[in-house]
């Protein structure tokens, strides 16, 4: 049976989502680890943020929409610790570590991205923690990992979301010619990582349940990314090749990348040979189909770059507007779209993938939907991200603490609560 929550440490609405009964205690900070237990949250998982008297980093770091005068809830923060609430504990002092622990009682995980050894000197390792509740997940989130699972010896270095992408190969494949490494826009580094911590430590809670064993769930960015960049690895392996930035065409599908219009950008993936017919028709230029070197899939490849160069000019004589018209639903095609035009494009509104979020102080701001869609459990964004604190209260009430006994850890600064901001 999975730890139960006090009443009041239960989903702040109606439970949703297929996770509504798994319980986690976040004390991630910045995006990896807490686009992981957002991940979770967004399908009902009841996530707890607990943060130190300063709180999240990204909480001072906006930015804020004009007009808004409270400043209470930057974009970033909003965006990735949407669905969760706020536990203010500041964890060096005794009585913040002895709520903690109390906490740890009752819930399924606990998640944190904090640099190799910071629990431990907390006294708040894994192997303490287990102790308290044998079927806890302990999910770690650190550059290069952690020891329980792999010495590496780049452990205590710190690592932002361009060192990973950097040392896990991402870089390296990614530019626009063979000589310039470049790093990805979203930060893959982070949010990835983030991605896999969210997948580990559900992983591990379904064993527990199914064994009444917890695990340390051990994920290091620079791994998630090379993960990521699979393709280079067998490449090495089995052909012997060392990838370089391979611009915006793939290396050997053809063709298979990006291609100016009149008025922007599209994508083409007519590597096929019945799609590359249908290409060719639309962009009425029959003589590609009749030339030799363009004849199959194979010799396409072979002569990748003089395919590159006759599209590209008949692509760039036509609009992305008539291109979408002469292509689209046709073969795997896709216009280059902005923020703007996502915005406005009929798809992403179906799909409920930008959606409103309450902003104290302002009109509501938009974030990001749920890109995972469930018939019978859906997801998505049912709460703002949490004020700091503002669950401390009635979360140490649900633990048997009286008023005067919250009253006078907040006095001392052990936690923060929403009456302190």
């Amino acid at each position: 049976m999975s730890p139960v929550f006090p009443d009041c440490l239960s989903a702040p609405s109606a439970a949703f989502g297929a996770l509504s009964d798994i319980k986690i205690l976040d004390l991630t900070q910045m995006l990896a680890g807490p686009y992981g237990t957002m991940i979770l949250a967004d399908h009902g998982a009841q996530v707890i943020k607990v943060e130190g008297p300063d709180g999240d980093i990204t909480r001072s770091a906006g930015p804020y929409k004009d007009g808004d005068n409270v400043q209470a809830l930057g974009g970033y923060f909003q965006s990735v610790d949407r669905n969760k609430r706020s536990i203010c504990l500041d964890l060096k002092t005794e009585d913040g570590k002895r709520i903690f622990k109390e906490l740890v009682k009752h819930v399924d995980a606990v998640t944190e991205n904090f640099r190799a050894g910071v629990m431990d000197r907390l006294g708040l390792s894994y192997e303490v923690l287990r102790e308290i509740n044998p079927r806890l997940v302990y999910g770690a989130l650190r550059g290069f990992g952690d020891r329980r699972t792999g010495h590496s010896p780049y452990q205590d270095w710190p690592a932002f979301d361009v060192v990973a992408q950097a040392m896990g190969g991402v870089m390296a494949i990614t530019g626009p010619d063979a000589t310039t490494p470049t790093k990805v826009g979203p930060g893959i580094g982070d949010i990835v990582p983030g991605i896999m911590l969210g997948f580990g430590v559900l992983a591990a809670i379904h064993h527990a349940r199914r064994t009444g064993v917890g695990q340390f769930v051990d994920v290091s960015m620079v791994d998630a990314v090379l993960a990521v960049c699979e393709r280079m690895v067998w490449q090495h392996s089995v052909q012997g090749l060392r990838p370089g930035p391979e611009g915006n065409h793939h290396p050997f599908l053809c063709p298979f990348g990006m291609f100016p219009a009149a008025d922007g950008f599209v994508t083409i993936a007519a590597q096929q040979d019945p799609f590359f017919a249908i290409l060719v028709t639309g962009l009425e230029a029959p003589e590609l189909l009749a030339d030799p070197d363009f004849k199959d899939r194979i010799v396409r490849t072979r002569n990748r770059q003089r395919l590159i160069d006759e599209l590209n000019r008949r692509t760039s004589r036509f609009t992305k507007a008539q291109l979408i018209e002469r292509l689209a639903g046709k073969i795997p095609f896709g216009p280059v779209m902005d923020i703007a035009e996502i915005m406005v494009d009929p798809h992403f509104a179906a799909r409920e993938m930008i959606v409103d979020v309450e902003q104290p102080g302002a009109a509501p701001i938009q974030i990001a939907g749920v890109p995972v869609k469930m018939t019978e459990t859906p997801g998505g964004v049912m709460r703002r991200s949490p004020l700091l604190g503002e669950d401390t209260a009635a979360s140490l009430a649900a633990l048997g603490m009286s008023q005067e006994q919250i009253r006078l850890l907040a006095e001392q600064r052990v936690i923060i609560t929403a009456n302190q901001r």
